[in-house]
């Protein structure tokens, strides 16, 4: 595949080493979303519900349904020593960056506190721009203490007189109140702020993969759309579902994803299957396509390396 045919670049490799491969300064927009170092093993069920008269779910009318569990896949989110993990991937991270480059650090409560520390070290505190906090409704309802419903993304620049932010690009929201700012505004939205309220992938979606800690596309699109201009390159070197990859194909954003994770790739095999000008390196996606998207249309576009 010709260089200038290449959209998208996905490794499963282990970052460091890809990170470690890349130039200084090459990379336009970083987002990562890490495990978390929740302690728990992150796991999704793949159900299936059959029509029982002795099910355990009760449905319209009143009709009982029976709850089939078809696999189960998840992987281990601890480590002894989180910091440790991170520091070379940031160290690296910090310097693919350009000049006018973006980071955003996709983490929850328990460690973004930490982790913000290790990257005003490694980015300088008056890199960093924004916390966000991206807040959902769903899940678990804990009685002994508030119900956590938020996810943090720290957003850092390389340097904070120059780098991108696109304003007028960004897609514009609902106001809360309308009535309150007369129906011109109100017709016309709003920038989000630091405050994202946005669904998580619902479990009928079309967007759904499987994956256990798939992000929404919508939260993709928005850092992609702000924090980047077409044509440029965006790294997620801890890929998981591609997700980052979508928005970039759908923004007009080249992108480069890596992980070590063997689901992950099958997942993102599915995802991008028929999609031309996307080279895979040290994976064959070629089996996990869905029938109706075997390599007729994507197979001279493959690269298989390493």
């Amino acid at each position: 595949m010709a260089e200038n045919e290449i959209v998208g670049t996905i490794y499963f490799a282990e970052n460091t080493d890809i990170l470690k491969s890349l130039p200084s300064a090459s990379v336009d927009l970083i987002y990562i979303d890490p495990p978390f170092n929740t302690g728990k093993v992150q796991q999704r069920a793949q159900l299936r519900t059959v029509q029982s008269n002795s099910g355990d779910r009760v449905g319209f009318q009143g009709r009982r349904y029976e709850t089939i569990v078809l696999g189960r896949r998840g992987f281990p989110d601890f480590f002894d020593d989180y910091l440790a993990f991170l520091e070379p991937r940031l160290a690296e991270a910090h310097r693919v960056l350009a000049p006018h480059g973006s980071f955003y650090f996709h983490v929850d409560y328990r460690e973004v506190h930490y982790c913000k520390v290790l990257l005003d070290a490694i980015f300088g505190r008056d890199a960093f721009l924004n916390e966000i906090i991206w807040a959902y409704d769903y899940g678990g309802r804990p009685k002994t203490k508030w119900p956590p419903k938020h996810d943090n993304i720290l957003f850092y620049v390389k340097d904070p007189t120059n780098y991108i932010f696109n304003y007028d690009e960004i897609e514009r929201i609902p106001y809360m109140a309308p009535g309150l700012v007369g129906p011109e505004k109100a017709a016309r939205g709003k920038i989000p702020t630091d405050t994202w309220w946005h669904t998580i992938v619902p479990t009928n979606s079309s967007e759904k993969t499987g994956y256990p800690t798939q992000k929404p596309l919508g939260i993709l699109r928005r850092i992609v759309q702000a924090s980047s201009r077409p044509g440029d390159l965006v790294l997620d070197f801890f890929a998981g579902s591609g997700t980052t990859g979508a928005a970039c194909l759908a923004l007009g954003r080249r992108f480069i994803l890596v992980d070590n994770n063997q689901e992950a790739l099958e997942v993102m095999a599915r995802r991008f299957a028929g999609i031309a000008g996307i080279r895979w390196i040290g994976f064959n996606p070629g089996p996990h396509h869905p029938p109706h998207k075997q390599p007729a249309l994507f197979g001279a576009l493959m690269q298989q390396e390493g």
